[in-house]
């Protein structure tokens, strides 16, 4: 009596085709009339929706021909429904039935498509596969032309994006999540590089769109998506990946609500430009600041970045380009003295000298949070009934009572009020805040780069004025 094994697979896009339990019904009947033994272990089974184009694709196939490979061989032949589940791709067909058959001793049966031992075997065979090498390459041409029509009526192809959900075949505003999406653009165009927004959403408790945590890469992918300012992206040769200038990419009109406008959206593209030049791989190898003011301080005329030029001296980047008419030169090392000088003064008590700017944008987080508040005290209300109809124990309540009860306590303490504060409390928040910062930017010890990080943290610029010789800083707050 023969040892079988059994692969199966479905493909999201036949309709028709038998689901994983039908299939595997079928296999177990063709295995019991033909004398087989069909053990649990070698029962393979792909994820619904895995594609049969590319073997190594498939983990349970690879996982399969992994185990076929042991000597004594574990099994004598594999069933499977169709010979398209095997394989749509010729090449992989004949490579792996081959390996099997000749190296190994183990057939391939299909319970759909019998084949006899005789040399017209062969080629039945070899058309069989290549009618579904043909299936698999016309329907994903009739996918991509189908896709390539939803996007010339400005329709979205593919799952709603982070801030919208999908109601018949369109786009429709989250009124939760939107208010995250534009925090994140706000908190972006002021200064916060995308690793600590995408620290800032893990620690508030979301999650992306498919329920994972944030990193880098997906808070660039918002901050590239134009479909925040109504645009439908598609590239029909393919996935974008994260290559955003492929030539191939098509950017429509969509049918629906922007979440960020046209100007916020601009000044994020200007400085992912700014980010990739000064830190990016269009720069190089990526380093760190050469110096703790670098990209920091501005032009008064024009307010470009002063930048380093020969000779230690640093002048303003627009005007050694011919687009500036004020030369803001001065050597490096007068102006970090200006600097530290001016920041530790506004550091001490007394009168200070220089505007705390209130960035407007920080209204988002506060929409935000106050989202999240709510969700967290409807969480209260529905563990209360939990326990109310007998679903949980007293202790389970006073648990999931009390992580609730931390996370609202945490919330309402990082939630930011629309009234500004006064300029006393700002300043004394500023000072509280930043104390200990002139001894590690007199320490010789630490790098530029740190250095240059912890400055960017609470400065949003530095504007100097060659003709008053004196520096502004401008804060976050």
């Amino acid at each position: 009596m023969k040892i079988a094994a059994s692969y199966i697979r479905v493909s999201t896009n036949d309709q028709l085709e038998y689901s994983p339990d039908s299939q595997l019904e079928k296999i177990r009947e063709y295995a019991k009339q033909n004398d087989m033994i069909l053990p649990e272990e070698f029962i393979f089974r792909e994820e619904e929706g895995i594609s049969g184009k590319k073997a190594n694709k498939r983990p349970e196939f690879m996982h399969m021909i992994g185990l076929a490979k042991k000597k004594p061989k574990p099994f004598d032949v594999i069933i499977v429904w169709k010979f398209s589940r095997f394989a749509r791709n010729r090449q992989d067909s004949i490579v792996y039935k081959s390996m099997l058959r000749k190296q190994l001793g183990i057939d391939v049966v299909s319970v759909t498509e019998p084949i006899g031992d005789d040399k017209m075997s062969i080629i039945v065979e070899a058309m069989i596969e290549a009618m579904d090498e043909y299936y698999s390459i016309n329907l994903a041409e009739e996918v991509r032309r189908g896709m390539n029509e939803k996007v010339s009526r400005g329709e979205p192809v593919t799952i709603a994006p982070f801030g919208y959900f999908l109601q018949d075949k369109k786009l429709v505003v989250d009124l939760e999540t939107a208010p995250l999406v534009r925090m994140i653009f706000a908190d972006f165009i002021t200064g916060m590089g995308t690793r600590a927004i995408a620290m800032k959403l893990n620690t508030m408790g979301i999650r992306t769109r498919r329920g994972n945590r944030w990193e880098n890469r997906t808070i660039e992918y918002i901050l590239r998506n134009p479909v925040y300012i109504g645009k439908i992206r598609w590239n029909p040769a393919g996935q974008t990946s994260r290559n955003y200038n492929d030539p191939n990419i098509v950017i429509v009109d969509g049918g629906h609500e922007p979440i960020i406008d046209p100007e916020t959206w601009k000044k994020a593209q200007d400085q992912i430009a700014k980010n990739k030049l000064m830190y990016g791989r269009s720069a190089g190898a990526k380093k760190c600041p050469a110096y703790p003011l670098q990209g920091i301080v501005k032009c008064s005329s024009c307010g470009s970045s002063l930048t380093r030029m020969s000779k230690g001296m640093m002048q303003c980047l627009a005007y050694s380009h011919g687009q500036c008419d004020y030369s803001h030169g001065i050597m490096y090392n007068r102006l970090e003295s200006m600097v530290y000088a001016a920041l530790a003064e506004d550091l001490r008590e007394g009168e200070i000298h220089i505007a705390l700017k209130i960035l407007p944008e920080k209204q988002y987080e506060s929409d935000a949070i106050e989202k999240q508040i709510q969700r967290e005290k409807q969480k209260l209300q529905r563990i209360r009934e939990a326990y109310e109809n007998g679903i949980d124990t007293i202790d389970e309540y006073r648990e999931n009572k009390q992580k609730i009860t931390d996370r609202l306590k945490k919330l309402q303490s990082e939630q930011i009020t629309t009234k500004p504060p006064a300029k006393k409390q700002l300043t004394t928040k500023l000072r509280s805040s930043r104390q200990g910062v002139m001894a590690v930017l007199k320490d010789p010890h630490v790098g530029a780069g740190e250095k240059n990080i912890l400055l960017r943290s609470f400065i949003e610029k530095v504007v100097y004025n060659k003709v008053k010789n004196q520096v502004e800083i401008y804060y976050y707050i």
